[in-house]
């Protein structure tokens, strides 16, 4: 089984793209993370949901986690409204991490390899003109993987 015949279509923004729309895009589709791609469709890079959650959280709640239980559930509705008018480029960390990202033709433990490595629970599958095909997520490789 090659990655060409296991990545999927998945939803990407671009660094342009509103951080609200973003996480609107995360929560409705429950993913792990969006890939940030340019004009073209190249991918550039992944913008882990945990990202989106360390620049919408106040920081005292990510000092000190005890802190967040003065926040009613009333205001934590309103916890994304710190995004503000912010972007997809604005939330991404400053150093970027290297994009995890595989050819059609590579094997699943290929896959597995480069997942594992950056750490990063989705690899995007990239045609020779580095345009994006799909994505292989962590679940999906795990049920290529366990035949499911």
């Amino acid at each position: 089984m090659r990655a060409g015949d296991v990545a999927r279509p998945f939803s990407t923004v671009t660094e342009q793209t509103p951080a609200r729309e973003a996480v609107k895009v995360l929560a409705a589709q429950d993913l792990p993370g969006l890939v940030v791609v340019d004009g073209r469709g190249r991918p550039l890079t992944v913008l882990a949901g945990t990202q989106v959650l360390r620049m919408a959280l106040p920081s005292y709640c990510q000092d000190d986690p005890a802190l967040a239980r003065v926040i009613d559930e009333s205001a934590a509705d309103l916890i994304f409204d710190g995004l503000g008018d912010r972007t997809v480029a604005e939330l991404l960390p400053r150093t970027r991490p290297e994009l995890p990202a595989v050819a059609p033709e590579a094997t699943v433990l290929e896959v597995a390899s480069v997942m594992a490595r950056s750490n990063v629970p989705l690899v995007a599958v990239v045609g020779a003109d580095k345009v994006m095909l799909g994505v292989i997520t962590l679940d999906g490789l795990l049920d290529r993987m366990l035949g499911t």
